[in-house]
């Protein structure tokens, strides 16, 4: 960059000196030889010229010429006759000899033509810039002589050179100054990326490109100016966009109606892990805003859909509550078989049998109910585990056998169903418990008749006083001791609300609680700002 800056400063300078150094020189030899066109014509109009011309007075016009050559600084004037017979020249010698002997054009062309010019040639005196004009009787029009004025060419050219000298002074101190501002230029430039040099910010930058278009979540930055300024291949393929749109250059409110990403911007505030909805599509956002010298210059947004996240969420649920399931049923038939074995022990076989019988009704009676009721494997799978949980607790978990569950959407995410249920189960269950010990009771049905999928849990826990009926849902409250508590319900309205449901609590008579979940079948899925 300096050897760039400074040569364009080298370059202009050259040729604004070059040209100014030619201009002048032009200028100075045209005012010199009008000068010497002006003069020439100015004596030619002296009455004393006239009249010594007339009168062929060479000494007068002698001392005339002299005084006039040193008045107006010339090198020269020089007077002749019609004939261009020479009458004062600064040689006494040459008088009386013709003046184009010394003249280029040989013509004197003042004298045929009646009109000054200006002319350069070399004669006795050495080269100069001469201006000639005719002498002309005032009144009558004749020509009667000529005056030939001349300055020194080497006059001009000292001029010339004085003048040049300060030019091209001028010229190389403009050059230094070039450098010196290319140096200043460059080292900020190079401040400002980090002392990297060309080849290395290409690389950088072709990295960086690599680097984008491997990670498979979705990046989207911005600007000041709330202007997309990087984008990768994923992001478009995750907003389903088309893989030909640009998004560089526009902002972001015409390719996100729904983010949030200025507000980022405005506040400094990083977000992280967010659950959103964008393009009518779920999603977990990072926000990051971009700093420089302690001013905010931009935001870097990284998203991934909410599936992907789910299929692995999905995944170890179902792990969890299958886990859960024969962790209940091998303790709990852990139990029924010691009593199995002590009763054949004892000799009561008929006691042992009935229980074997009981045992398999019961379970077969549940497993035929969410067969029929329950087509779901996932939703059923997870009233089972509650089932044994509640068994493994001492309670019972009683399913309405009018229940029906048939027509759940294909929309609605079963991990998060199977979560908000199950997190109503369970505080029922521990409600129930702390309220009754063992034997006590918790009742669910279910019922997808209408627009709405409706599930009521009842507990014979201690209840929820009203004024508590809204605080419960908020993150951190819970009846239970400790801190490990208040989740559960926050999950549970955090989820009905995106999804456009609601959840209501009632008191029961005769103690405990009533918990309605109501889900739309077609669900409003409002869009929450990134």
């Amino acid at each position: 960059m300096i050897l760039a800056l400074g040569l364009v400063g080298a370059l202009q300078t050259g040729l604004i000196g070059g040209f100014a150094g030619y201009y002048l020189s032009e200028s100075l030899y045209d005012e010199i030889g009008q000068r010497a066109l002006m003069v020439a014509k100015t004596v030619a109009t002296v009455p004393d010229v006239i009249e010594g011309v007339q009168d062929r007075d060479s000494d007068a016009l002698m001392a005339l010429s002299g005084r006039l050559a040193a008045t107006n600084e010339a090198l020269f004037i020089v007077i002749g006759d019609q004939n261009g017979m020479r009458l004062a020249h600064p040689d006494p010698a040459r008088i009386g000899r013709s003046m184009a002997e010394d003249d280029d054009d040989k013509g004197l062309i003042a004298l045929v033509e009646g009109r000054g010019y200006v002319a350069v040639a070399k004669g006795s005196l050495g080269l100069s810039m001469r201006g000639k004009a005719p002498i002309i009787v005032p009144g009558t029009g004749e020509i009667i002589g000529i005056v030939s004025v001349g300055y020194s060419l080497d006059q001009v050219l000292g001029t010339i050179q004085r003048y040049n000298l300060v030019l091209y002074t001028v010229v190389g101190l403009m050059l230094l100054a070039s450098v010196f501002a290319a140096i200043i230029i460059s080292a900020r430039f190079k401040r400002a990326i980090f002392g990297l040099e060309p080849e290395q910010i290409a690389t950088l930058f072709q990295e960086r490109d690599a680097t984008l278009q491997s990670v498979r979540e979705g990046i989207i930055a911005i600007n000041r100016d709330g202007i997309i300024t990087t984008f990768n291949r994923t992001a478009t393929e995750t907003l389903g966009l088309s893989p030909d749109t640009a998004l560089s250059g526009q902002h972001i409110s015409e390719i996100l109606p729904e983010n949030n990403l200025l507000a980022t911007l405005a506040s400094g505030e990083p977000a992280f892990d967010q659950e959103v909805w964008l393009r009518g599509r779920q999603m977990i956002v990072n926000r990051l805003p971009v700093r420089q010298s302690g001013e905010i210059t931009g935001v870097v947004a990284s998203f991934r859909l909410r599936d992907e996240l789910d299929q692995v969420s999905r995944k170890l649920t179902r792990i969890q509550q299958y886990a859960d399931t024969l962790r209940s049923q091998t303790h709990e038939y852990s139990n029924k078989l010691h009593t199995i074995a002590g009763l054949i022990q004892i000799g009561a076989h008929d006691r042992a049998l009935a229980l074997i019988g009981s045992e398999a009704s019961d379970h077969q009676a549940l497993i035929h109910l969410l067969l029929e009721a329950v087509p779901d494997p996932v939703l059923a799978g997870c009233l089972l585990g509650k089932y044994n949980r509640a068994r493994e607790m001492g309670l019972r978990l009683e399913i309405d056998p009018d229940s029906q569950m048939t027509d759940l959407p294909d929309t609605l995410p079963r991990d998060q169903l199977v979560s908000v249920l199950g997190n109503l189960i369970d505080n029922a269950l521990e409600a129930t418990r702390q309220e009754k010990g063992e034997g006590g009771r918790v009742s669910l049905s279910m019922t997808d008749l209408g627009r709405d999928l409706i599930f009521e849990v009842e507990d014979q826990g201690p209840g929820v006083p009203p004024e508590q009926s809204e605080l419960i849902f908020q993150r951190g409250v819970s009846s239970k001791a400790g801190g490990d508590h208040g989740i559960g319900l926050y999950l549970v309205k955090r989820f009905v609300d995106r999804w456009g449901g609601s959840v209501t609590i009632e008191s029961l008579q005769g103690g405990g609680s009533r918990f309605t979940l109501y889900l739309a079948k077609q669900a409003s899925q409002t869009p929450e700002a990134p």
